[in-house]
């Protein structure tokens, strides 16, 4: 009779067992399942929420800002304001900015202005110095009697051309530190910061991304573009350097890029034609007239894009030779040009493979120098 009981007292316990085992096999797989499908949707609506572009029409150009790491309104609201206080500032077609008040008082008053102002033309003042005045803050007259890229556009006489020249010079500019204070000596003489005010306002909203957390983003001024940190998967950015005879978004080459800034600068983007000659608004500060060269676009790579908007001026006003002879002489700073039989050159930085590239067009040819 014990041994029965034994016998009942086993296969009720196997049969609990196996129940049991069944119990945890679907508990299990429950679990999985839950955890599978709630990692999916927490994955999805992260990624949903990693990126998000705003864009903003500023600096007379589209300014657009692209974070991929836990983007806040905060951040887009906080760099939009940034740039619009820095066009406030700095814009000559704002009558009220502090760059239209230095013009009115030229020859007559210093104007004080924000340490913003100040510092920016301090450095345009230092960029016309090393280029030997290939970029120049002081071209607004020529700048405003073109008015290239609007649609009173149009060839001064060349009286009026002569009469500007005079007015155009770095060294007629006279900055006190102290006081924060710019003179410009002559009646009629105009800074125009249009040729380095994006690159200073792309660096500023970089400071606002950082100081709210953003470790992955890209700042698209009008072209100007500033890398910061990497992609998602840890990989270098993929920046395009544009083909200057196709529409924007054609890529003769692409560069990567970690926390660098890309600016280029060629007579591509803003021009008029007159009886079938093309004339466009980077100009020649000596003649009055547009730059001549057979460049077509000039680059500049660098991890501030303050300085990198104002020397991709400097170096396609200077030409390739030339230009290239300044960037390789400056540390941290690359360039690359393409002048019009579809010539890619670099400076040293690509030989050396500080900087990679991957050519996208093959009727382009890379020649490293």
């Amino acid at each position: 009779m014990v041994e029965l009981i034994g016998k009942n007292n086993i296969l009720l316990y196997i049969n609990n067992m196996k129940h049991n085992i069944k119990s945890i096999k679907f508990l299990f797989i429950a679990l999985i399942f839950f955890l599978l499908f709630t990692s999916c949707s927490k994955n999805n609506e992260e990624t949903k929420k990693s990126v998000e572009s705003q864009s903003r029409l500023l600096l007379g150009t589209s300014c657009k800002i692209t974070i991929y790491d836990y983007p806040t309104e905060q951040a887009f609201s906080q760099s939009f304001e940034r740039i619009e206080d820095i066009e406030n500032k700095m814009s000559i077609r704002i009558p009220s900015s502090e760059v239209s008040l230095i013009n009115k008082n030229a020859g007559i008053n210093p104007v004080v202005v924000s340490d913003d102002t100040f510092k920016v033309i301090k450095e345009a003042i230092e960029v016309a110095d090393l280029s030997n005045g290939a970029f120049d803050p002081t071209v607004g007259p020529l700048v405003s009697a073109w008015n290239i890229g609007s649609d009173d556009a149009r060839v001064p006489p060349q009286e009026e051309i002569d009469s500007l020249l005079p007015l155009i010079g770095y060294k007629m500019v006279t900055l006190n530190e102290k006081k924060k204070s710019v003179y410009l000596e002559k009646k009629g003489m105009m800074i125009d910061l249009g040729g380095i005010a994006k690159g200073y306002a792309a660096d500023e909203v970089a400071k606002i991304l950082s100081s709210n957390n953003i470790e992955k983003a890209i700042i698209n001024l009008g072209g100007n573009v500033l890398t910061i940190g990497t992609r998602v998967d840890g990989t270098k950015w993929r920046i395009g350097v544009q083909n200057p005879e196709e529409k924007r978004g054609g890529y003769v080459m692409i560069v990567h890029l970690e926390d660098l800034a890309l600016v280029t600068s060629g007579p591509y983007e803003r021009f008029f034609k007159v009886d079938g000659v093309t004339y466009h608004h980077i100009l020649d500060t000596t003649t009055g007239y547009p730059v001549v060269t057979n460049l077509t676009s000039a680059s500049i790579i660098a991890s501030n894009s303050f300085i990198a908007d104002a020397l991709s001026t400097a170096i396609y006003s200077l030409g390739l030779e030339k230009g290239l002879a300044l960037i390789n002489s400056i540390d941290n700073v690359e360039a690359v040009f393409i002048d019009n039989n579809n010539n890619i050159y670099v400076s040293k930085g690509f030989k050396d493979n500080s900087i990679t590239y991957v050519l996208s067009d093959d009727s382009f040819r890379v020649i490293e120098q």
